[in-house]
């Protein structure tokens, strides 16, 4: 079965990337919005990344 990507329905603060990106790992979703608020004082790359993340990436269908 190939994984894929989607954001999250249900583990989401605003629009479910974090939650998508730890389904999608198999992490703990608070680490990864560490990492992600981490991003945001380094620069404003990880805020593009998930603005463009918000708009590419397919929420996850209600039957999976």
């Amino acid at each position: 079965m190939v994984k894929k990507f989607y954001r999250s329905r249900t583990d989401k603060k605003i629009w479910g990337i974090c939650g998508g990106l730890a389904e999608y790992f198999d992490i703990d979703s608070t680490l990864v919005r560490v990492i992600a608020i981490a991003s945001l004082f380094l620069g404003t790359f990880g805020f593009w990344v998930y603005i463009i993340a918000r708009l590419v990436v397919p929420e996850r269908p209600q039957n999976l």
